[in-house]
Parts: C-alpha cells; sequence; structure tokens
C-alpha cells in the first residue's frame, strides 16, 4: 500500500496485480494474499498467526492530541515546510490526490523519534518509527477511502496549516489484513455508506494531531471545500509500528524470515495488464 492514507506510502504504487484489491496502498495486502496462497497447510497457521502484532486490538479509538506542540516547534515545522527545496518534493500523487509530497525530512524524522514514547502511551503498546512524510494537498486535495499498509499501522496526523478545516472520517477498527480483498466496481461508494463501519469525523486545527491505526480503520478525506483565495491543507504524516515489527511488515523479507524461499516469487509485483 502507499502509505494516508493520507499517504504518500511507497512509490512503487504504480503496479498492481489484475486481481487485487484496488484501494489507494493495497498492495501490501495483495503480497500477503499471494504469500499465503503457497505456504504448506502445515504451516499456514504459524504464518498467519506471526503476523498477529500488525492486528489492531478492537477497542482501540482515535486518540485525539489537541495543540500537540507549542508555539516554537510548530513554528520550526512551518519553516522547515516553508524552506522545502522544491526540487525535492515528489509529484506522484498531484494528479490522483491533488498533493505534493517528501518522505523522510531530517527535521521530521527527529522529531518522529522524540514522539515514540508519547504515541507509544496513545497506541497502547510500544512502538517505533517508521516513516514520515509531509502532504501538501492543493485545491484539488481529495483523499479516497483506504487502508494503509502495516508499514503505517499507527499514524499521528498532524495538521500544520490550512485554508479551513478538512475533516478526515475514519472507520471503526477492522479485521486486517485477511478481509476486504474483493470491493466490487463501487467500493468507494460501498465502504463509505456500509453502517457495520461506523465512521466518525475528526477535524484538526493547526497545531492539533490525531492517532490513529491506518492498517485497520478505513479512512478518507472528501475533496478539499472550494471557495476564494488559496485553498490548501498542509499535513504531517508520522507513522509507527509495532516495535520489532520491522521485518513482517517488509514482504521482501519474508522469504528468509519464514524459511520459505518460495514467497521471494510470491511477493513479487506484477505490472498492470
Amino acid at each position: 500500500m502507499t502509505q494516508e492514507g493520507d499517504h504518500g506510502g511507497e512509490p512503487s504504487y504504480g503496479v498492481t496485480m489484475a486481481d487485487s484489491p484496488q484501494w489507494y496502498d493495497s498492495i501490501w495486502l495483495d503480497k500477503y494474499l499471494a504469500a499465503k496462497a503457497i505456504v504448506a497447510p502445515e504451516r499456514l497457521t504459524e504464518f498467519v498467526e506471526s503476523f498477529s502484532a500488525l492486528r489492531t486490538h478492537p477497542d482501540f479509538t482515535v486518540k485525539r492530541l489537541p495543540q500537540l506542540f507549542d508555539a516554537e516547534t510548530l513554528a520550526a515545522i512551518r519553516q522547515a515546510r516553508h524552506k522545502l527545496d522544491p526540487a525535492k518534493l515528489e509529484l506522484h500523487e498531484a494528479r490522483r490526490f491533488g498533493r505534493f509530497i517528501v518522505h523522510d525530512l531530517p527535521e521530521f524524522t527527529r522529531l518522529q523519534h522524540q514522539l515514540t514514547e508519547l504515541v507509544s502511551q496513545a497506541a497502547g503498546e510500544a512502538v517505533e518509527p517508521s516513516y514520515s512524510f509531509l502532504s501538501l494537498y492543493t485545491k484539488m486535495g481529495v483523499c479516497e477511502p483506504h487502508l494503509d499498509a502495516p508499514s503505517a499501522k499507527w499514524t499521528l496526523d498532524i495538521c500544520i496549516d490550512q485554508s479551513e478545516p478538512w475533516p478526515i472520517h475514519l472507520s471503526q477498527i477492522i479485521p486486517w489484513p485477511e478481509a476486504f480483498a474483493d470491493l466490487g466496481d463501487d467500493w468507494q461508494a460501498s465502504i463509505k455508506a456500509d453502517p457495520q463501519l461506523n465512521f466518525s469525523t475528526e477535524v484538526l486545527m493547526p497545531g492539533d494531531a490525531i492517532l490513529f491505526s491506518g492498517s485497520s480503520q478505513w479512512h478518507y478525506r472528501d475533496p478539499l471545500p472550494q471557495g476564494e483565495g488559496k485553498r490548501f491543507c498542509d499535513l504531517l504524516f508520522l507513522h509507527y509500528i509495532p516495535k520489532g515489527a520491522g521485518e513482517i511488515v517488509r514482504p521482501d523479507k519474508w522469504a528468509k524470515h519464514f524459511g520459505i524461499p518460495e514467497l521471494a516469487q510470491s511477493t513479487r509485483v506484477r505490472a498492470a495488464q
């Protein structure tokens, strides 16, 4: 999956298997299902249970962290955003999501590490940093419904600045990653309308943050409201994984980790036909 989810995930995400789930950031699930299909029956239970750390407890609820930073820290974050070299901006999501992104800026990586203990407490488990990215939404901004890859099990979603509040909608915790492999052609509308997902809405003001489990909560933002003047929303996403889960979130590590050479082939992604 790329990474929102709001994500700005791993930029290999222009490819997919022909029969894969079609939501943004679904490639990890594609690889997981392919791996499950070839694991020997006597090892399948072991394989599935090895991913238990990536599943979110159903009792987890979104944690609000209003005014997470003091004025000085927020100003420093904004300064890092304003001094960005435009050549470093990644353009591959400009058309689909109306945003420019940049991954793992040193200033934000340091901040991410400093917040690890706070995130561990809010998540209810020990975590470690995964990756981060700055997401600069333009007037064309939108974030379609999706689940994140487990490399973003936990997302600290921080509002840096915006033209006006832009709600994010989050479902309750749902099973991951075995479910939702086939959602049909009208999957986005189906997800939004599903009463069993029990969507709630969070609104962030500059300096506010929420922690949610993007790999176990559907989430989306409707198109950025139109109006006069510059329309924008600058968000910082700091992603975390369970402590010690670095290998199981990476399909390219599974063959060695599980001692199943065949997984090296099953976790490759074919280009879409």
